[in-house]
């Protein structure tokens, strides 16, 4: 499932997933279970609220890697493709 991250349309990061979210744009949240959580709590809020899938991912490196990137990232937005 990490797999698909790296090709597909995506927002890293938990401010640009928030906006993702709250603009309706957000098709799955990918979470790291190590984020801190002030960090993500807001995050699966809104995930709930509108009943977008939540994946928990082990460690926020494991998720920067998935993404291709080389810093952690506490969380990722897949992006609604029309």
């Amino acid at each position: 499932m990490l797999s698909e991250l790296k090709n597909c349309k995506k927002v890293i990061g938990t401010k640009q997933a928030k906006r993702a979210l709250l603009d309706d744009n957000a098709k799955l949240i990918y979470i790291a279970k190590d984020a801190e959580s002030h960090v993500v709590n807001k995050i699966k809020e809104l995930s709930k609220s509108k009943s977008v899938e939540i994946v928990l991912v082990d460690t926020m490196r494991d998720l920067g890697k998935a993404c291709g990137i080389d810093v952690s990232a506490a969380s990722v937005a897949i992006i609604k493709t029309e």
